[in-house]
């Protein structure tokens, strides 16, 4: 059985390798991303116990993505950084970050952070609040959407890409992040796929799908 999904962020393969490797074996499922804004790509859809990040990363690092993920959720954040100094820890735990790991770190003592973290917060905390966006309203933790107040029935798939898109909302994101991010890495398929997913989607929230628009060459965006 598993132990919980734990998120691991850093720019470093080789420390993302290295993390699971403690992890695994120990029964956590393991996911990754290799800076803060694909984290927030994947989170709303991994939904994961727990996230360590590592601080200095391009595009969004550890502290901006901490700040950004604090509005909708609780989740516990561990840092991860080779910054030992006192203010980088002040600043991370202000951000609401739960516990602070400098690099090198011994496996030992990552387990028993990992553990003593998610027993402090399995009481209280809430994974993921809910996020709104104009008339949409999303229930991300019990896969739930709803339109003007009113339930939208929609497929895994269908809610992964409107999730993404509230929470991204009034900023593309590609076919490609979103193929990545919902369908996996790994999937062969082609951008088509998402274009079909995206007009069922269109269908489904009515006169409100107008929403969602094209940027044609790239990818889509919801504007409200």
């Amino acid at each position: 059985m598993s132990m919980g999904t734990i998120l691991v962020i850093d720019d470093e393969i080789a420390m993302r390798a290295l993390i699971k490797s403690f992890l695994v074996p120990e029964g956590y499922l393991v996911k990754d991303a290799s800076n803060g804004m694909e984290a927030l790509e994947m989170i709303f859809v991994e939904s994961p116990d727990l996230i360590i990040v590592d601080i200095m990363m391009p595009f969004m690092d550890g502290y901006t993505f901490t700040k950004e993920l604090r509005k909708t959720s609780d989740t516990p954040i561990i840092f991860l950084s080779a910054k030992g100094e006192e203010w980088d820890k002040v600043k991370g735990l202000k951000l609401g970050a739960d516990d602070y790991l400098v690099k090198p770190f011994h496996y030992g003592e990552l387990i028993a952070r990992i553990e003593t973290v998610l027993r402090r917060s399995s009481k209280h905390y809430r994974k993921v609040l809910t996020i709104k966006a104009g008339p949409i309203t999303i229930d991300v933790e019990n896969h739930l959407a709803f339109l003007d107040g009113k339930e939208v029935s929609l497929t895994l798939k269908e809610f992964g890409l409107l999730s993404l898109l509230v929470t991204h909302k009034n900023n593309l994101i590609t076919r490609n992040n979103l193929m990545a991010t919902i369908w996996g890495p790994e999937y062969s398929g082609t951008e088509r796929t998402v274009d079909t997913h995206i007009k069922t989607l269109r269908l489904k929230l009515k006169q409100h799908g107008v929403l969602i628009k094209t940027v044609w060459g790239l990818g889509y965006k919801l504007e409200v």
